[in-house]
């Protein structure tokens, strides 16, 4: 890949969460969610967070735009840290940054028209006068394969797969920069899922878009994305290139997870080989010394144990945080 503008920059991000506890209700500890990450996102591409349930990508994604405010770290969205920026000031920047989350139902007001739904983001951004808001909606219905009978029904007339469109449609209708989704086709059909993901990329070369998409789907992840960053534990493992983390995964609990994708073709299935890890994920409250991901590992030794590892550039723009790579 050339050497795009980076969008957004991830600098040691970290999103702690207190556990209290006892009459005071005193901090008595934190589960770590997000435990000091840095990654960038280049314009234009797609970049994927993928790891098992309760990894933290989906943290990191809200932290990104600070819906959970960060405990500590840097994120820099076009060279402007948002972490510095008042909340008062933050309101500016959220037309450029926007989430679209992973239940469309719960995410979009029962109680008011898909007319509504999207020219209330550009009359609250004062983008537009409300003539001019009902013209580009009845723009954006269009472009995201709906039509303008739809504009006066509500959310519940709708199918799953047609309001993750209008949630789609409302993201993108303040043309934001950067748009983060959180497992947007997870609880889709895969018929219904594949004209989602068709529909994603279209938008995204027709408005210039960046994506960060967050999932648990590898499949979906190497058919949409540009890089991959895999995390464990609020951590993040590895990171390349989609092609070359498919072809030559380094860590091996990214081989694991490669391992475990299912194919229909009878030679893949004779060639690969099934790892299976054993045990559990560690209690994020309480991780284990050294590397997180040490206590299912097939390969820890005694080092793994002690050290954190260093995230290091294994090869030339695919990193990894694992001893086997930094003798």
């Amino acid at each position: 890949m050339s050497e795009e503008q980076v969008v957004l920059e991830v600098k040691h991000l970290k999103k702690y969460f207190p556990i209290k506890g006892g009459i005071l209700k005193r901090t008595q500890g934190h589960v770590k969610a997000v435990d000091d990450i840095s990654f960038d996102v280049r314009e234009n591409e797609t970049f994927s967070l993928v790891g098992e349930s309760g990894c933290g990508k989906s943290t990191t994604g809200r932290a990104i735009l600070r819906l959970h405010e960060p405990t500590d770290g840097d994120v820099l969205f076009n060279g402007e840290n948002l972490i510095d920026v008042s909340k008062s000031s933050f309101r500016h920047l959220r037309k450029d940054m926007q989430l679209i989350f992973q239940d469309p139902y719960s995410s979009l007001n029962p109680r008011m028209t898909v007319k509504k739904l999207l020219m209330e983001p550009l009359l609250t951004h004062k983008l537009a006068t409300p003539k001019e808001a009902e013209e580009k909606t009845v723009e954006m219905v269009e472009k995201v394969g709906l039509s303008t009978e739809h504009l006066d029904r509500y959310p519940h007339e709708f199918s799953g797969g047609q309001r993750q469109r209008i949630s789609i449609a409302r993201a993108l209708i303040l043309r934001p920069k950067l748009v983060i989704l959180d497992e947007a086709v997870s609880a889709l059909d895969v018929s219904i899922q594949s004209q989602i993901l068709n529909l994603l990329k279209q938008l995204q070369e027709e408005f210039q878009l960046t994506y960060i998409f967050i999932s648990h789907d590898l499949n979906v992840v190497k058919h949409l994305s540009d890089r991959v960053g895999v995390m464990y534990l609020g951590q993040m493992m590895e990171l390349a290139e989609t092609e070359a983390l498919y072809d030559n995964p380094l860590h091996p609990y990214t081989k694991a997870l490669l391992s475990a994708i299912p194919s229909i073709n009878p030679k893949e299935k004779e060639n690969k080989e099934r790892i299976i890890l054993q045990g559990d994920v560690p209690d994020p409250s309480d991780p284990p010394s050294g590397c997180p991901f040490r206590l299912r590992c097939p390969m820890a030794h005694d080092r793994c144990a002690e050290e954190i590892p260093r995230y290091i550039e294994a090869e030339r723009d695919h990193w990894v945080a694992c001893h086997l790579y930094d003798e």
